[in-house]
This record gives structure tokens, C-alpha cells and sequence, in this order.
């Protein structure tokens, strides 16, 4: 009889404990997936290539710590709650009230206003960061202009007009050439993002809604270093750069391609790093030589490599 009764009871805690599982399980599963996608195809927050969006990215992470901080303090003291003080046999018909706590109610009070304060602090100080940043001194002009449905891109001072593509150059440190982009909307609402070079923005017609200077982070930078100075240049070309090697094939638009390896492998970043370090274990007996880059240089060089469009 008293077996069967802790059974019972261990029976209430264990479903609520159990849901509460399953929707964590699914909420990791949910951003595990999200952090996996790559491809041109779906940009990603978490690859800033330009300076606001490396300070969106920061941000993000600021705030999924403090949140992520905050769901397991709660988490916790729920599971222990539901396990500690679950309903016995023994337990009359309402548990002993305890009323008036002033150390408690002043604690999750100031709190989670201290909490709310730094994420505004920090949200205002970027976004300040990115909505008035002045024009850059030599930047490239651009003027974006949404269309049903399409985008129209002009660069005024380079008398190019183009359509659904943007492009910008690589901004080098000690050559800097960021891109100053001006929006627009020629009919109706329209939403321009590009989550690696800088957050969302609404489109309204007859104004213009938003300027956003943008230019390459520092890892492209120094993968376009790395590049260079290394074996690459040897066998390689990438128009615009002191690579002219004929050996290999050209990699201008090398991100244009569905494959690498002569069609051995798809063209993803991780397929790109693995052909990079190892050759052979994607085409063995492949001339191209492994580079035995380290972790960082790789990063950077294959961050490089992904703006070859």
C-alpha cells in the first residue's frame, strides 16, 4: 500500500518534470539547427562582416548569456520546488501560508529592474552606435531602392546601376573603403536586411528611411592576409589582388560554385576547410598541397575565401 502511494507520487512529479524536458530538449534542438544552417542561401547573425553587425553580434550574446543565466536559476529552483514539496499523503488539504517577506519582494524587485536596466543600457548604446554614425571620409556610396519585388542597387559615383545583387568591397585596415547605404522605397513597406553587415530596416516611401556605413571585418582582413602571403598566390587568381598563379583554378568567384575539388565535394565552408588542410581526404592523389594552417589562420582564410562571390 505505501509503495503504491510513493509510486503515485512520484507519478505527479515525474509527467511535469518530464514535459518540461521535452520542451527544453526542443528548444536546443530548434537553436542547434539554427546555428548549423550556413550557406549563401541562409546568412547568418552569428558571421558578422561588418562593423555593426559585429556589434549586434556582441550584443546578442550579452543579452542570450543573461537570459540563458536567468532560465537555468529558474529551471533549477522550479525542478527542486516540484520534487522538494510535492503532494504527500500525509499533507492536509492546503500546505501552511506564509505571508510577508519584505527582504524577498525588495530582491525580486530591484532585480530584475537592475537586469532590465543593463540590457537597455547596452541595447541604447549600440543602437546609438549604428543609427548615428556619420558618413564615412571616402566610403562608396550606394543607394538601395525596394521595388514589388525586387531590389534595385545604384552606385552614384561609379555611374553602375544593378539589380538583386549587392556588392561592396573588402575594407582593408590599412586601405580602409567602407560602403555608405543609403535606403529607399519606391511603392510600398519594405524590410532590407542583411544580417551579417547590419540589423533590419524598414523601408517607408517618400523618405529616405536609413544610412549604415558598412565594411569587412578584421577576420576577412586577415584572411585576405593570409591569402597573400602565403603558397596560395602561387597557383591561384583573384582579380583585384597580387594573386596570378595559373596553376590552380581561378577563385574569383569561387563561392559562385556548387562544388570544389573538381566536382569531388559540395562547396560549404566545412568541405572548403577540409580541402585547405587535407586534400586528400576529399580527392586523394590531388596535387593541391595541404596548407596544415592553424585553427585561427583557417578561420580567417576561409572567412576570406567566402567573399569570393
Amino acid at each position: 500500500m505505501k509503495a503504491a502511494r510513493h509510486e503515485k507520487e512520484w507519478g505527479r512529479v515525474v509527467g511535469p518534470v518530464a514535459g518540461i524536458l521535452i520542451l527544453l530538449a526542443a528548444v536546443l534542438l530548434a537553436a542547434s539547427l539554427c546555428s548549423a544552417a550556413s550557406g549563401p542561401a541562409v546568412p547568418s547573425i552569428f558571421k558578422p562582416e561588418s562593423t555593426p553587425a559585429d556589434s549586434i553580434y556582441g550584443l546578442s550574446l550579452l543579452v542570450l548569456a543573461v537570459t540563458g543565466i536567468i532560465f537555468v536559476i529558474v529551471f533549477s529552483l522550479l525542478a527542486y520546488v516540484v520534487t522538494k514539496f510535492r503532494k504527500r499523503a500525509s499533507d492536509g488539504p492546503e500546505p501552511p501560508q506564509v505571508y510577508g517577506s519584505n527582504q524577498i519582494e525588495i530582491a525580486w524587485t530591484v532585480i530584475p529592474v537592475l537586469i532590465v536596466l543593463v540590457l537597455f543600457m547596452a541595447t541604447a548604446r549600440v543602437i546609438h552606435a549604428i543609427q548615428d554614425a556619420r558618413k564615412p571620409d571616402g566610403a562608396i556610396e550606394v543607394t538601395a531602392i525596394g521595388h514589388q519585388f525586387w531590389w534595385e542597387f545604384r552606385y552614384p559615383t561609379l555611374g553602375i546601376v544593378t539589380a538583386n545583387e549587392l556588392h561592396v568591397p573588402v575594407s582593408d585596415p590599412s586601405h580602409p573603403t567602407p560602403t555608405f547605404l543609403k535606403l529607399h522605397s519606391a511603392d510600398t513597406d519594405h524590410s532590407f536586411w542583411v544580417p551579417r553587415l547590419a540589423g533590419k530596416t524598414d523601408l517607408i516611401p517618400n523618405r529616405v528611411n536609413k544610412k549604415k556605413p558598412a565594411q569587412s571585418s578584421d577576420a576577412v582582413n586577415e584572411g585576405r592576409r593570409i591569402f597573400e602571403t602565403t603558397a596560395c598566390i602561387n597557383c591561384h587568381t583573384v582579380s583585384g589582388t597580387v594573386a596570378d598563379g595559373r596553376f590552380g583554378p581561378d577563385l574569383t568567384h569561387l563561392m559562385s560554385r556548387d562544388t570544389i575539388a573538381s566536382g569531388a565535394a559540395p562547396n560549404t565552408p566545412e568541405n572548403l576547410q577540409t580541402w585547405i588542410q587535407e586534400p586528400d581526404a576529399i580527392k586523394p592523389g590531388s596535387l593541391m598541397p595541404a596548407m596544415k594552417l592553424n585553427d585561427h589562420d583557417l578561420n580567417a582564410l576561409t572567412a576570406y575565401l567566402e567573399t569570393l562571390r
